[in-house]
């Protein structure tokens, strides 16, 4: 899971996509991008880290221009790096910059196509490079000069017709202007926005609204899915709603955990969607419970707080923050390897002894995906002196792996996998568990928008909606992906940088 920025404007745009960049920083922690065009040519800095660490005063000045797209970055293919920091660029045609939010499915048959039928060179492993090289080669095709945007247009519908998967893209064209693009899934999340000026309109592309909130751009809409946006440098929006048989399937696990609550997807507020998840929640417990002892609701900062909030109104039961969180640790969930995500539950969250001691507390989460850590917090909440803990996750069982930009690669990392809610609800420790139901947390979603007739739950359920999902490719996945394969890359990496620096020496 990633977050994409783009802008053209009437003025430097720099400072605004670095602003976005801070505000989309809880989609991607481990690396930030930036590239803008000036005259020609390409000015770029990015690197490993969160916004703030990678860009200097320095490094802003120098990118200073009018149009420019960024990029903050969550690893999904098991690897890290300042080389995979996006976003990426290749100088033909016309010079072309991308930034990539998703998974490709079929990114293996298409590295092999094009090395042996369009002759390109792939100089990592990223699929979002793939991505850009087949995006370069379909407008190399075209054999024109001076692209218009019917040219980019149909380079487009040629890239929906070559991949599979979840994404949504922005590039950066050297001289031509910003392009955006949506999976004909709608997958992954896409906003545009405008801002007016006395020098004119300035148009932004961004992963999430709240991106465009912030900035002082006012939400045109969603970038539908398979659709395709083309700013030019003089500020001209053009749209093109590309395949006729694109059908709008959000992943709705942006709705449980990814997006900020005061963001619009889809035409859905993320904010009542969440407090619909609790008020479910609570319809069920008292379903099971209907003389339930809880004596307090406490959420498990910070997504699960607007859940939790609706949960308590609707038992009738004390809401109140029992864990104080300190900021400067990153979201665990998006950690890469489970000894990092373990040790920073300890240094994330601590308890507040009065809200549990000697009380029958309900945790409440957005969701339970490996257990390590809702194993470690109920744990904590026993040592603060709770009487009993029960566990609610606003989300059903995570029983499968997801393949669209969401680090859940391994089905044996999941800790609902082929398991009971019993047999989970004794794992973590808890006294009881209580799950979401699936038909319960599409329904919250789609009361927000009931135009939309289906989502991506395949973590939930199972089911691809790309179709070309398969056993052997989840096995692949797992492989390649798992814990102990990002584990020994990291180790190769580190010895790596150990070796060139023993050289340097």
């Amino acid at each position: 899971m990633c977050g994409l920025v783009g802008i053209v404007g009437k003025s430097d745009i720099s400072f605004d996509i670095f602003d976005a960049l801070t505000v989309l920083q809880h989609r991607g922690q481990d690396g930030a991008g930036i590239l803008t065009c000036n005259e020609g040519k390409f000015i770029q800095k990015k690197g490993e880290g969160l916004a703030r660490d990678v860009f200097r005063p320095n490094d802003m000045s120098n990118l200073a221009a009018k149009m420019g797209i960024g990029h903050v970055r969550y690893p999904t293919a098991g690897s890290t790096g300042a080389a995979l920091s996006q976003p990426f660029y290749v100088n033909s045609p016309y010079g072309i910059g991308l930034a990539h939010n998703g998974n490709l499915t079929n990114s293996e048959q298409l590295k092999h196509e094009l090395f042996q039928d369009d002759l390109r060179h792939l100089n990592t492993e990223s699929d979002s490079e793939v991505l850009l090289n087949i995006f370069a080669h379909e407008l190399q095709n075209l054999g024109k000069l001076k692209p218009e945007p019917k040219d980019i247009f149909q380079a487009v519908r040629s890239v929906h017709a070559r991949c599979r998967g979840g994404y949504a893209v922005v590039a950066l064209l050297v001289n031509y202007g910003v392009v955006a693009f949506r999976d004909p899934n709608g997958i992954r999340p896409l906003v545009i926005g405008q801002r007016i000026k006395q020098s004119g309109t300035e148009f932004m592309i961004a992963s999430e609204s709240v991106a465009l909130d912030v900035l002082g751009f006012s939400l045109i809409g969603d970038v539908e899915p398979g659709e395709v946006v083309f700013i030019d440098h003089h500020g001209t929006l053009y749209r093109d709603k590309g395949e006729e048989d694109s059908r709008l399937q959000p992943c709705i696990f942006e709705h449980v955990y990814f997006a900020r609550a005061d963001s619009l997807m889809d035409g859905i507020s993320i904010y009542k969607t969440r407090i619909r998840q609790g008020a479910a929640l609570a319809k069920k417990i008292i379903k099971l419970r209907p003389d339930h002892d809880i004596d307090v609701i406490i959420p498990i900062p910070d997504t699960s707080r607007t859940a939790g909030q609706a949960l308590a109104t609707e038992l009738g039961v004390k809401f109140r923050e029992g864990f104080m969180k300190n900021r400067y640790i990153g979201r665990t969930f998006i950690m890469p390897g489970q000894k990092a995500r373990k040790k920073s539950v300890r240094q994330k969250l601590n308890p507040v002894p009065l809200e549990f001691k000697d009380k029958n507390v309900m945790l409440v989460d957005d969701s339970i995906v490996r257990g390590t850590t809702c194993k470690q917090i109920i744990e904590m909440a026993r040592d603060a002196g709770a009487k009993s803990v029960y566990f609610a996750s606003a989300a059903p069982p995570v029983r499968y792996p997801n393949v669209y930009g969401i680090d859940m690669p391994s089905s044996e990392e999941l800790i609902a996998h082929n398991r009971t809610v019993d047999e989970i609800k004794t794992l973590i420790g808890a006294d009881w568990l209580v799950y979401q139901d699936l038909d319960d947390l599409i329904r919250c979603s789609s009361e927000g928008n009931p135009s939309i007739a289906s989502f991506e739950c395949s973590v939930f359920s199972g089911e691809y909606v790309t179709g070309d999902v398969d056993q052997k490719y989840l096995d692949w996945l797992d492989e390649s992906r798992n814990d102990k394969a990002q584990e020994l890359l990291r180790n190769k990496k580190n010895t790596s940088n150990f070796v060139n620096l023993q050289d340097e020496l």
